[in-house]
C-alpha cells in the first residue's frame, strides 16, 4: 500500500515503467476525464441561455409590449440569479459537499427552463429566469471546485480554463441556434424554443453527475478519511492507496468547523478577496453589456435603412444582429483558446493585465465607430472593436477572474470564497444589464462606451496592485 500520503500527493503522482523510467506527468484516468467534461455544462448552458436571451429579447418585447424597464428586468433577472446563486447556493458546496450541489443546481435548471418556455406572462419569464440564474450561479464556484481538487496542479490552468470556455462555446452556438430558428420560424414566439433547445442537454448532465466521486479534498477537511480514500481509488482508478489524517486548523489553533463568511475579510485573506472579486465586478460590466446587447447594437446599426415597427422588421433586425453577433463571437472563442495555451505558462495576473489593457482598445474603437455617422467606415469601426474586445476580454480577464477566483482560497472557504467572487461579478452585470437599455438611449453608444474603457483600465490597475500569482501551486498550499 506504501506510506500515507496527502490527496494532492496522490493526484500529483507520476507512476514510472518496469525499467524505473517516469512518464512526463501525471496521466488522468477517465474518471477525472468524465469530471472535466460534466463540469464544462455549467459554463455551456449558461453562455448558450444569456446570448439565445439576448438574440430573443426584441421577440420578447414586442410579443408582451415591454417598458424600457421591463426590458432591464428580463434581462437582470437571469444575472441577478447568478449573483445570489453564487453568493449562497455556492458556499452549500462547503457545508454539504461538492456532488450533491454539482446534481441540485442542474436539476434546478431544467425545471427553471421548462417554466420560461411556457411563460404566459412577463411576471412568470421574469421568475423562472431568475430561478435559471441561481442554478447558473452555482456553478460558478462548484464547476471549477470540482475540478481544481480532481487534477494535478500543472495542468490546472488549462483543464479549469478549457472547462470554461465552453462558455464561448455555448454563446456561439447559442446565437447560431438563435439564427436557424429565426429563419426557419420567423415567428413572434420563437423565443420560446430557445429555453426548450438545451432541456434535453441538462437532463443528460444530471444523470451523468450523479456517477461521479465526491471531492477527496472536501472530505478529508470534514475529517472523513475512510470516505476520502474510497472517492479517491474511484477518481484515480486505484485499489490501493492510504492518506494521511489531516487536522484543519485556524490561526488561534482551533479546528475548522466550517468556513464564515468573516474569514474572506480577515488577515491574509482579504487580499485575496479584493483580487477575485473587484476585478470581476469591473470586468462582468462591459462583457455582459455588450455581449448581451451586441446582438441589438449590430441589429440597429446594419438595418438602419428600415424603420417599419411590424413583426416582420422586428425578425429581421433580430436575424441580422444574430447572425452579426455569431460572428464576433469567434473572437470569444480565440481569446479562450489563447489563454488556455499561455495560463500555465505566463501565469494568470499578467494574462489579466494585458486583457484588461486591450478591453480597453477594443472599446475605444467601437466608440469611434458609435459616435460617427452610418457608413461602412464607422461599421467596421464598432465590429472590429467588438471583436478586439471579444479576443482580449477572453484572453484576459473574463478567464483569469474565474480561474484565480477557485485558486486564492484554502479548501474550507473554497466555496464560499469563489461563490462571493462570481457574486460580485454579477453585481456588475446585473447593473448593467437593468441601466444599459436606459443608458443606451440616453447617452448613446459612443458615451457609454467610453465609460466602460475607464472600468477596463480601472480593472488593470486593481489587479496589478492586489495580484497573487497561482500559477504551479498545488490545492493544499493554497
Amino acid at each position: 500500500m506504501g506510506h500515507p500520503k496527502s490527496v494532492q500527493a496522490f493526484i500529483e503522482e507520476i507512476p514510472s515503467w518496469d525499467d524505473g523510467d517516469h512518464l512526463a506527468g501525471p496521466p488522468l484516468s477517465s474518471m477525472q476525464w468524465l469530471v472535466w467534461a460534466l463540469a464544462t455544462a455549467g459554463k455551456f448552458f449558461e453562455g448558450m441561455i444569456v446570448f439565445m436571451q439576448g438574440v430573443g429579447l426584441p421577440l420578447i418585447s414586442e410579443e408582451f409590449a415591454l417598458t424600457d424597464i421591463d426590458k432591464g428586468l428580463i434581462t437582470a433577472a437571469t444575472l441577478a440569479g447568478i449573483l445570489f446563486g453564487a453568493l449562497f447556493l455556492g458556499g452549500l458546496a462547503d457545508r454539504l459537499g461538492r456532488k450533491p450541489v454539482f446534481i441540485g443546481e442542474m436539476v434546478l435548471l431544467l425545471v427553471a427552463l421548462i417554466v420560461a418556455a411556457l411563460a404566459p406572462s412577463k411576471e412568470v419569464l421574469i421568475g423562472s429566469l431568475f430561478v435559471t440564474g441561481l442554478a447558473l450561479g452555482a456553478d460558478y464556484p462548484t464547476a471549477h471546485l470540482v475540478i481544481s481538487e480532481s487534477i494535478p496542479s500543472a495542468i490546472r490552468g488549462r483543464l479549469v480554463l478549457g472547462a470554461f470556455s465552453f462558455q464561448a462555446v455555448g454563446a456561439v452556438l447559442g446565437t447560431a441556434i438563435a439564427a436557424v430558428i429565426l429563419g426557419a420560424k420567423p415567428d413572434l414566439d420563437a423565443w420560446r424554443l430557445f429555453y426548450l433547445v438545451p432541456i434535453i442537454p441538462v437532463a443528460a448532465v444530471i444523470w451523468g453527475r450523479l456517477f461521479l466521486p465526491e471531492s477527496s479534498h472536501w472530505l478529508v477537511t470534514r475529517g472523513l478519511t475512510a470516505k476520502a480514500e474510497k472517492q479517491l481509488r474511484k477518481l484515480l482508478n486505484r485499489q490501493h492507496l492510504q492518506l494521511k489524517s489531516v487536522q484543519v486548523e485556524s490561526e488561534s489553533g482551533r479546528p475548522h468547523r466550517r468556513g464564515s463568511w468573516d474569514q474572506l475579510f480577515i488577515g491574509k485573506y482579504l487580499r485575496g478577496t479584493i483580487l477575485a472579486s473587484l476585478p470581476w465586478f469591473l470586468q462582468d460590466l462591459s462583457t455582459y453589456g455588450i455581449g448581451i446587447f451586441t446582438p441589438v447594437i449590430i441589429g440597429l446599426a446594419f438595418g438602419k435603412a428600415s424603420h417599419d415597427h411590424n413583426v416582420a422588421s422586428i425578425i429581421h433586425a433580430d436575424l441580422i444582429g444574430a447572425r452579426g453577433t455569431a460572428l464576433i463571437d469567434v473572437g470569444f472563442l480565440v481569446g479562450i483558446a489563447v489563454a488556455i495555451v499561455l495560463a500555465d505558462r505566463w501565469g494568470r495576473i499578467p494574462l489579466q493585465v494585458i486583457g484588461f489593457i486591450g478591453c480597453a482598445l477594443g472599446l475605444f474603437l467601437a466608440a469611434l465607430g458609435g459616435g460617427g455617422d452610418e457608413s461602412t467606415d464607422h461599421l467596421v469601426l464598432i465590429v472590429a472593436g467588438f471583436l478586439v474586445f471579444q479576443f482580449m476580454t477572453n484572453f484576459g480577464p473574463n478567464a483569469t477572474t474565474y480561474l484565480l477566483a477557485g485558486e486564492v482560497f484554502p479548501t474550507h472557504i473554497r466555496g464560499l470564497g469563489a461563490g462571493f467572487a462570481a457574486a460580485s461579478g454579477k453585481v456588475g452585470a446585473v447593473l448593467t444589464a437593468f441601466f444599459f437599455p436606459m443608458l443606451l438611449k440616453a447617452w448613446g453608444t459612443e458615451r457609454l462606451l467610453m465609460a466602460l474603457v475607464i472600468t477596463s483600465l480601472l480593472g488593470a490597475v486593481v489587479t496589478w496592485l492586489y495580484r497573487i500569482e497561482t500559477k504551479g501551486l498545488d490545492m493544499e498550499t493554497l
